[in-house]
């Protein structure tokens, strides 16, 4: 594969097919969020730059839509071979640049990998409709077509492919490129947009003003039900790492444990066992589970909404503290957190923490707890746990949102499985069908194959 010049590596952009410098000349550093030390420095794109990169996407889009469904499918498994050779190197990236644990790290390349084998299957999916006419003589065809350029606004934490963010423009935008550098695209109208609530309704708006399609996958209030017949033990497991994994920093992480008050107490105290196990250190550490929140302000932010829990009435069981680490004076890694005694209108509990914070709300039956659960904006993810997964999957349909799962936590993708939110938690959905018919737009073709009497 060809990189970016080995005495600037990082420091250029891929435009048109050729890595160029930013038209600014300025740069932006990446930090190691473990160390707090600069990785590199990577250019600052200005408008021009992405004026230049729509363009050559505009250029490249005609021959790209006729291309065989074949030679499509192709540059896709080719990009798809590029990232499992490279990653053990993928992996590490992800560690030092978006703090991610091992783990978590190994599950996101393979989950990326296994994304782009599906995507591969897209382009002989592509598949229209024929139907009847009212019309004598006359043949309808429904044919689907590129929408055309695709804008991608996402996060830095997951997945993979795309993250383009000023906090992992490596994993999410430079390795992208060299990735599909080597696989025969041409050197090179939707707006996906994953991140904040508030930020996607600008998006949205922003989208709509321009007639553009807005796929919006936003934040989440995501809900852990656990009734008064769920093995507590495995309830309080999948709790924990859904709330936990990454440090609570997935949009489908658990942001609130709603429990039966039979097995509250008892549910509450094997959750902090499990948080005060949890290995909490550097991501640079093999047995590390929890690493550190992405910049200094979110983990203020998070700091922030604990304390005001707490000083609403929450009752802190384990946690709440920054863990240091040697050689790091200020550090971002938290120690995981249980709260009890919480209620909805609780601040980590209304709020999308974005955290390793497990708020735990009593709720008195059933009826409560899907209340609770749908008492917020968003409808992105959520679980239930219960002894029979019958009920389970009865309580499940009555909560609002895009994907719940039973006797599990949250935080599942698959690439053949929608995966979209309702409410305050996006419009559209992707992967699966879904995407296809979000990047693609219907075009109904007649043809009239006898002439018609149009009665002049």
């Amino acid at each position: 594969m060809t990189t970016p010049p080995a005495e600037s590596e990082w420091s250029r952009q891929y435009i048109d097919g050729e890595w160029v410098s930013a038209s600014s000349g300025e740069t932006l550093a990446v930090t190691d969020p473990s160390t707090c030390e600069t990785l590199f420095e990577v250019p600052a794109a200005t408008e021009a730059d992405v004026d230049a990169a729509y363009e050559a996407a505009a250029r490249a889009q005609a021959e790209w839509a006729d291309a065989a469904p074949g030679r499509r499918q192709e540059a896709v498994l080719e990009a798809m071979d590029n990232l499992e050779e490279r990653f053990d190197e993928t992996v590490q990236l992800l560690l030092s640049e978006g703090g991610s644990s091992m783990a978590k790290a190994n599950i996101e390349t393979e989950n990326t990998v296994a994304q782009m084998a599906e995507a591969a299957t897209f382009p002989s999916r592509m598949k229209g409709e024929h139907a009847g006419s009212n019309i004598p003589g006359k043949e309808n065809v429904v044919e689907r077509r590129p929408e055309g350029i695709v804008s991608v606004i996402t996060p830095w934490n997951f997945p993979l492919v795309l993250k383009l963010s000023s906090e992992t423009p490596d994993t999410g935008g430079l390795l992208i490129a060299e990735l599909f550098e080597d696989v025969g695209l041409p050197d090179a109208d939707v707006v996906a947009f994953t991140g904040s609530t508030p930020v996607g309704r600008e998006v949205a708006s922003m989208a709509a003003r321009n007639l553009a399609a807005p796929a919006m996958e936003l934040g989440g209030n995501n809900a852990h039900i656990v009734t008064a017949d769920a093995n507590v033990e495995d309830a309080a497991e999948a709790g924990a790492f859904g709330s936990f994994i990454h440090s609570g920093q997935i949009c489908i992480s658990i942001n609130r444990h709603l429990v039966h008050e039979d097995v509250y107490d008892q549910y509450v105290e094997i959750l902090a066992g499990y948080a005060e196990g949890i290995p909490t250190e550097s991501v640079h550490d093999p047995e590390n589970v929890v690493g550190p929140i992405i910049n200094e302000s979110q983990r203020d932010q998070i700091l922030d909404y604990i304390q005001d829990t707490v000083d609403a009435g929450a009752a802190l069981v384990t946690g709440n503290e920054v863990h240091e680490l040697d050689g790091v004076e200020d550090s971002l890694v938290l120690e995981p957190t249980v709260l009890a005694a919480v209620t909805n209108d609780m601040p980590t509990a209304c709020n999308e923490h974005f955290g390793p914070v497990a708020p735990v709300i009593k709720a008195s039956d059933i009826d409560e707890a899907v209340e609770i659960a749908n008492t917020t904006d968003y409808g992105l993810s959520g679980s239930v746990y219960a002894g029979d997964t019958g009920r389970g999957r009865e309580i499940a349909k009555r909560v609002e949102t895009g994907m719940i799962h039973v006797n599990d936590q949250p935080i599942n993708v698959e690439p053949h499985m929608p995966f979209g939110g309702v409410g305050a938690s996006g419009i559209g959905a992707f992967n699966a069908e879904e995407v296809i018919h979000e990047f693609t737009r219907p075009k109904w073709v007649s043809v009239q194959h006898e002439q018609r009497d149009y009665g002049f």
